[in-house]
């Protein structure tokens, strides 16, 4: 039952720095997004600030405290919003859905009935482009983000009773039609991520079940470095490599 080592659960894990300045709506943070295949953890290790959530239940606001840890399902709208120096660790599930398209930011309803408009408004300009231009472009595509989170609410009031369902709805529906001709690309990851993981741990309780030895010594160690920082939705993002071909002692 030897194969190489994968990161718990096929998950991933980065370092997030929540954005310091301020959206339009006066709130500093992230751009507030759905993802629709893949759930996510946050557990905070410093600073301070709220998670706001749009779900099937309403809307909410939870507390990012350190120690605190949230989760939340596919489908969530959630907007991280930073009191000051907001630093959380992200688990996301399904390593490599994320970075592939698995996420919907919530721009104004006429942005996301156009796909082309759609990815006009979320691509950032590349690395070589100077710091403050890479910058400046992720505060307008959060703000953009923002304003249609906004619109979600009648008069702009953010709070349960304001939230117009049919505007969810809607949302939810541009979502869906954004990433189908994706999905099928994503079967494939799944199928080398969390299900090969599933499957070998059914495997090894096969084995065990049956008394025989599951590779216990074929077992090793592996670690990981973080990857140069980059201009996420919700801010400052350190990646880690987690390719199970980098065994420890190999970087």
């Amino acid at each position: 039952m030897s194969r190489e080592p994968r990161f718990p659960g096929a998950t991933s894990v980065s370092r997030l720095e929540a954005y310091p300045d301020a959206a339009p709506d006066g709130l500093a943070g992230g751009t507030p997004h759905l993802h629709t295949a893949s759930s996510e953890a946050y557990l905070v290790v410093a600073g301070s600030g709220v998670l706001q959530t749009v779900d099937g239940s309403g809307f909410a606001e939870h507390a990012l405290e350190p120690g605190a840890l949230v989760w939340f399902e596919p489908g969530v709208i959630h907007r991280a919003v930073n009191h000051g120096g907001l630093d959380v660790r992200v688990i996301m599930a399904n390593a490599g859905l994320p970075e592939a398209g698995d996420a919907v930011m919530t721009f104004p309803d006429d942005v996301l009935a156009d796909a082309e408009a759609y990815r006009a408004a979320a691509i950032l300009p590349g690395p070589d482009r100077p710091a403050d231009e890479r910058r400046a472009a992720a505060a307008a595509r959060r703000d953009l983000a923002v304003r249609g989170f906004v619109d979600l609410f009648d008069d702009g009031v953010l709070d349960a009773a304001h939230l117009d369902r049919g505007r969810l709805d809607r949302l939810h529906a541009r979502a869906v039609a954004l990433v189908a001709p994706k999905a099928a690309a994503w079967r494939e990851r799944w199928q080398q991520g969390a299900l090969a993981e599933a499957t070998a741990t059914g495997a090894r309780l096969d084995a065990l079940e049956a008394g025989r030895d599951p590779g216990l010594a074929a077992a090793r160690v592996s670690s990981a470095v973080p990857e140069p920082a980059s201009l996420g939705m919700c801010g400052i993002l350190d990646r880690y490599d987690l390719d199970p071909r980098h065994p420890e002692g190999t970087r």
